[in-house]
């Protein structure tokens, strides 16, 4: 990895963990939005898979850090944000190839969502269970806002990332 690389990762995971906590929208009982999936997404779209992955990876284990969160959810969160980047970049191999933006967009939101549910709702759900020791039904149930609300936040970053991409790339790799 180029020293130039590595610069735009850290500059992800701080942009990351600088959205997470200071732009807290709240929307469900002890729930924020995470604005940090912004960032994870523009990276997944502009760049390549595995530095949005690294992104979510990191920037969640910093904010929990930071933010005073500590071990609570961190684990299956951080693990959940690499599958998330895993299922959403490698379906970006092909959305991209449609010359169609809307429709990349909205064939996107449907991978994001499903890479979230994947990411949230299974794997921190499973992860979550075994460290807190509660049942999966429990944890699954539990995740159900957190899996929304990171959707949400996706699905709605799309439209910046097409918006950002051009300038982005240019930037990154002139």
């Amino acid at each position: 990895m180029k020293t130039k690389d590595i610069t735009f990762l850290a500059i992800g995971i701080a942009l990351f963990v600088a959205l997470s906590m200071c732009l807290r929208v709240p929307v469900f009982e002890n729930y924020y939005l995470c604005l940090g999936y912004v960032v994870m997404t523009a990276y997944i779209w502009c760049f390549r898979w595995y530095e949005g992955a690294v992104i979510g990876f990191l920037g969640v284990i910093l904010y929990c850090i930071i933010g005073g969160l500590g071990f609570n959810g961190m684990p299956g969160w951080a693990v959940g944000n690499i599958v998330i980047g895993l299922i959403l970049g490698a379906a970006l191999k092909y959305i991209q190839r449609i010359k169609n933006k809307t429709l990349q967009v909205a064939a996107t939101a449907v991978v994001a969502v499903a890479a979230t549910f994947a990411g949230i709702e299974i794997v921190k759900s499973l992860i979550d269970s075994f460290v807190v020791g509660q049942p999966f039904v429990v944890r699954f149930a539990k995740n159900m806002t957190s899996f929304v609300a990171d959707a949400f936040v996706i699905v709605i970053s799309l439209p910046v990332c097409v918006l950002i991409e051009k300038p982005a790339r240019s930037l990154r790799y002139r």
